[in-house]
C-alpha cells in the first residue's frame, strides 16, 4: 500500500500520513442483503440512522448510480456545514460508495459493502480521509478528532440501522 503524505504547516513533523486516517466498522444486520443495500443507497434515508448527516437528497433526476451527485448537511459538535458528494460505486447488492466533495477532488470516501449471512447481512462501513479540508477543523491537529468522531458516528449509524430493521421487518 502506498503511503500518502500531505504538508501540514501546523504539525511539528511537517506532514500527515493519511493512511492513519481510515477505519472500518462491520455489523450483522437483520435483513436480506438486497434490502440493506436499497436502504443504504437511498441517501435520503440516512438521517433516520446517522447522528451527523441530515437533509440528504440526490440531485433532481439522480439516483444510486456512479457519477450521481447528492447534497445534505453535516454536523460535528457545534460545527455544521452543507456538503456535496458523488457516487463512486453502486453495485447492488454488494457495494455502495461515495466521495464527499466529488470523485476528482473529494476529501473523504465512504464505502459500504454487503454480504449475505444466514438470514441477515454483514455490512462493512469504511471511511478514509483522502485530503485535509477546512470543514474538518481550523488546524491539521483536528483530523485525529475527526477520525474518532466519524468512527463513533459509523458505529451509531450501524446500531441504529440494525435497530430500525429489527423494528420494521417488513419495510
Amino acid at each position: 500500500m502506498t503511503t500518502t503524505r500531505v504538508r501540514a504547516d501546523d504539525d511539528p513533523t511537517g506532514e500527515l500520513d493519511l493512511a492513519d486516517f481510515a477505519f472500518t466498522r462491520a455489523a450483522w444486520l437483520p435483513a436480506p442483503v438486497e434490502r440493506v443495500y436499497a436502504l443504504v443507497s437511498d441517501v435520503s434515508l440516512i438521517d433516520r440512522w446517522s447522528p451527523t448527516a441530515s437533509g440528504v437528497r440526490y440531485d433532481d433526476g439522480a439516483g444510486p448510480e456512479p457519477g450521481a451527485w447528492f447534497g445534505g448537511h453535516n454536523r460535528r459538535g457545534e460545527r455544521e456545514w452543507a456538503s456535496r458528494s458523488q457516487v463512486l460505486a453502486a453495485s447492488p447488492p454488494e457495494e455502495f460508495s461515495f466521495v464527499v466533495g466529488g470523485v476528482a477532488e473529494g476529501a473523504v470516501r465512504w464505502r459500504w459493502t454487503f454480504r449475505a449471512d444466514g438470514g441477515g447481512t454483514i455490512a462493512r462501513q469504511e471511511w478514509r480521509l483522502l485530503r485535509p479540508h477546512p470543514a474538518f477543523g481550523p488546524t491539521r491537529r483536528d483530523e485525529p478528532a475527526l477520525r474518532a468522531t466519524m468512527a463513533a458516528s459509523a458505529e451509531t449509524t450501524q446500531l441504529a440501522l440494525a435497530r430500525w430493521l429489527h423494528e420494521h421487518p417488513e419495510g
